[in-house]
């Protein structure tokens, strides 16, 4: 088969990895890919959300199927499109449709569907800016601290969690009436806050059936001990040592089964992944929201620990008969640590050379925000590597990690020395 997958980011690079090792690859093409995926496959310079530019692609190289990384072409119907051209329509996507995908796309039709399926959440109301004063009273109503979400997709920034009430009527009057986040904050979620520590469970389905995947653990603040600005994720653990048999036999149950049948039973055929953002809270789970494609950095350690082929489990997703699929994991726990550029989460300098990493041997050294120039390898994001290593325990793992970090050097240099500091 000739696989494209769609996106530029270390889950990119981890899913080119991992489907290169399938005997059932003929090509593999990445768009727009970085500089470790064009070791591995060839890069194709377009955007996931060209949508005929991605036709393009795909008709010139005889693409058997499309793998969707991120959530924007997603959200913007790439699934549909494939669908409604016939050249393209027999090619399957793996990654929902346009009405899938709006359990990420918009957090108030992913809260709705959660109530009307009965899955543990937050209890929640949704207001626009005709309706601010409501919203400002429902706050009052509430504990802090106060939890509000721009609906629609703001770069994984349109969430916010303040403790000031006061504070907190403010930040909602940005986000309503002053468009802090654009449209996509023209309709806000106000929820409750949830108690608990939070994890993440993949799913894997072909809209009837499904695939529990490996948890996973991810830290989203740039500093030591949970500190500072959010990020896109500085390193991840899996599996989690508090999500035991019993806790993921109720994820089961309570989160993963009626999501699945909730989806069927509103005529959604859904395709692809399932993100499922739980807290745990005293043993029980309750989500803090959905999102349709595969986490990142948690896919650079949930995919190295699937045993199985990648591209045998695709194929059952396409041809809705997953349940027949081997499927294994290996028992060994995955740690990965993400190195980012100096400034990052704000304003950074990219273009710097990144050298070491060939020396790396007992680590898996996925790239991010990478490009080549003149040659080189250099920086082009701000999260530019995660390097992932196994062990038989997290400290084991890490400290791999770790060693091969020290081998790998740029300009600015900066990533978290403490991740997995809250499991040990």
């Amino acid at each position: 088969m000739n696989i494209l997958i769609l996106g530029s980011g270390g889950r990119e690079h981890a899913f080119t990895k991992k489907l290169s090792e399938s005997t059932k690859i003929n090509k593999l093409f990445v768009a727009p890919g970085n500089a470790g995926t064009n070791e591995i496959a060839t890069n194709l310079n377009l955007s996931p959300t060209n949508f005929p530019q991605v036709k393009e692609a795909v008709l010139q190289h005889n693409i058997n199927m499309v793998v969707v990384g991120p959530e924007a072409p997603l959200v913007e119907g790439v699934h549909d499109f494939f669908l409604a051209d016939n050249e393209l329509k027999n090619i399957p996507v793996i990654g929902p449709k346009k009405d899938g995908a709006l359990l990420e796309g918009s957090k108030d039709f992913s809260k709705q569907f959660m109530i009307k399926h009965n899955i543990p959440t937050a209890k929640y109301q949704s207001f626009t800016s005709a309706t601010l004063n409501e919203g400002k009273s429902f706050l009052e109503t509430l504990e802090p601290p106060f939890v509000l979400k721009a609906d629609g997709l703001a770069a994984g920034k349109g969430v916010l969690i303040l403790n000031d009430l006061e504070e907190a009527k403010s930040e909602l009057e940005e986000m309503l009436s002053n468009q802090k986040f654009g449209a996509a904050s023209s309709t806000v979620v106000i929820e409750e806050f949830l108690k608990g520590i939070e994890l993440s469970v993949f799913v894997l389905t072909d809209g009837k059936n499904y695939k529990i995947l490996p948890s996973a653990k991810d830290y989203k603040r740039i500093g030591e001990g949970d500190t500072g600005l959010n990020t896109g994720g500085m390193g991840a653990i899996s599996p989690v040592p508090f999500a035991t048999d019993d806790f993921l036999q109720k994820v089961e149950e309570l989160v993963v089964k009626p999501t699945v049948n909730g989806l069927q039973k509103d005529g959604i055929d859904y395709r692809g992944f399932i993100f499922i953002g739980l807290m745990n809270d005293n043993g029980n789970p309750s989500v803090v929201e959905y999102n349709v494609r595969m986490g990142d950095p948690e896919t650079e350690v949930v995919l190295p620990r699937i045993q199985s082929d990648l591209v045998d489990l695709f194929e059952g997703v396409a041809n809705q008969n997953l349940h027949e699929k081997s499927y294994e994991v290996t028992p060994q726990t995955a740690t990965t640590v993400m190195l980012v550029s100096g400034g990052y989460p704000e304003a950074y300098e990219k273009g710097k050379e990144i050298t070491g990493f060939n020396a790396v041997e007992d680590s898996i050294v996925f790239h991010a925000g990478t490009a080549i120039k003149d040659d080189k390898v250099v920086t082009n994001g701000g999260r530019v590597m995660a390097i992932t290593s196994f062990g038989n325990s997290i400290e084991e793992a890490l400290e791999k990690s770790y060693k091969s970090i020290d081998k790998i050097t740029f300009d600015k240099i900066n990533y978290r020395k403490d991740i997995g500091f809250d499991l040990k």
